[in-house]
């Protein structure tokens, strides 16, 4: 299968929560647990039921068992329904709990430690995997994205180096740019990636999307508008549904005054709390008559996550906290402590943006600190900063 990041699935959306609740487990063979999004002739759908048909008569064979958890964990970055994501660690219930798991379980069992923000237990399974297989691409490059998302830059660039052995160099080139844009670097690291990814018009649709979505956020960085603007709207003409790809560019329309084209965007992609985040801000800016009833939505779904101990949007909630509640103390003890497990620039913003709103320019020593040592180039970060710096 071809090798694919995603930074909602590995990041953020991506992505991510340690306290996730045991799956449910059904009375009966016959209970209907949930109608699923698609229709009865789609080929997903039909997939699906082949594996759960093939796992229901053999509920210890393993290979089927990822094969159902991938298209599972899969269908989290193109629907943006964590729910799947308990139904990834359903099919692997046998191997969940066992120290030492055949090498695939493992690394499908890191994948979703890694999407609920156990990093720890994610890095334990990947350190594993890659003892017993250090060719293995896709515990590589998630071991590499974790240690980016906790701002573990030499670590990652190690892994990312050692993806040049396993992975084909656009994706390995990829992941060592995404490294460099954060570590003062990016300006080098925008142009090798432009002209890596001219240089192979052969790649796979998903490993373009990657790329340009990659692209897209170093140049926005950079205050590259125009280049960041032209490099999403390549990626969406790839039409393939990527959450994490229409929340950067959803993000990008909101920060150039563009919610109306952000309600067009997400106004049928409310299944997913990430989206729905940017289309109640977007409803907000517009004063439309349904921004209401969509923030009430968000709240009660953010309040259920809580109440399951689940942590996975901390950083979606305090943004919400902050621009839709307008509750500066409580947006900024979200931010802070989204900060102790992802350290990536949209935490960094939440955090700054927070402080500044609350004026606790010594809440955000971590995140200034972060900034002075990574050497990121980013103008928002930087404007946010030198704001909290200038308050009495």
């Amino acid at each position: 299968m071809l090798l694919r990041f995603n930074l909602f699935l590995a990041l953020a959306w991506l992505i991510a929560h340690s306290a996730y609740a045991a799956p449910y487990l059904p009375a009966s063979d016959a209970q209907v647990l949930e109608r699923l999004p698609f229709k009865a002739n789609d080929p997903v759908a039909r997939e699906l039921a082949q594996l759960r048909a093939a796992l229901q008569r053999n509920p210890r064979d393993d290979v089927v068992a990822v094969a159902l958890g991938r298209r599972y964990y899969e269908l989290v970055a193109a629907e943006g329904d964590p729910r799947y994501i308990g139904y990834a660690q359903a099919a692997l219930a046998p191997w969940w709990e066992l120290p030492a798991p055949p090498l695939e379980v493992l690394v499908l069992r890191a994948s979703l430690r890694q999407f609920r923000h156990d990093f720890s237990g994610a890095l334990a399974d990947l350190n594993q995997a890659l003892t017993r297989d250090p060719h293995h691409p896709r515990a590589r490059s998630l071991r590499a994205i974790i240690h980016i998302v906790q701002a573990r830059y030499a670590e990652a660039g190690s892994d990312c180096l050692a993806l040049r052995d396993v992975a084909n160099e656009l994706i390995a080139l990829g992941c060592e740019s995404m490294v460099q844009g954060l570590t003062g670097h990016a300006a080098q690291a925008y142009a090798a990636l432009s002209q890596m990814q001219a240089q192979h018009p052969e790649a796979a649709r998903d490993e373009r999307l990657w790329v340009l979505t990659r692209l897209a956020e170093m140049a926005q960085r950079l205050g590259r508008l125009d280049a960041a603007e032209a490099h999403f709207k390549q990626a969406l003409a790839l039409d393939i549904t990527d959450t994490f790809l229409l929340a950067a560019y959803a993000d990008y329309l909101l920060d150039q005054g563009r919610a109306s084209e952000v309600v067009a965007l997400l106004k049928d992609k409310t299944r997913s709390d990430t989206l729905l985040l940017r289309l109640v801000f977007a409803e907000h800016a517009l004063k439309l008559p349904t921004a209401k009833t969509s923030a009430t939505t968000l709240a009660d779904r953010f309040h259920a996550a809580q109440l399951r101990g689940d942590t996975v949007h901390q950083q979606e909630e305090a943004r919400f906290a902050l621009h839709v509640q307008h509750d500066a103390k409580k947006s900024l003890a979200l931010a802070l402590e989204n900060w102790k497990v992802q350290l990536e620039p949209r935490d960094a913003r939440i955090v700054l943006e927070a402080a500044l709103a609350a004026k606790d320019q010594a809440a955000a020593k971590p995140v200034l600190r972060w900034l002075a040592e990574s050497s990121i180039e980013d103008a928002t970060l930087r404007r946010l900063a030198e704001q909290l710096k200038a308050l009495p």
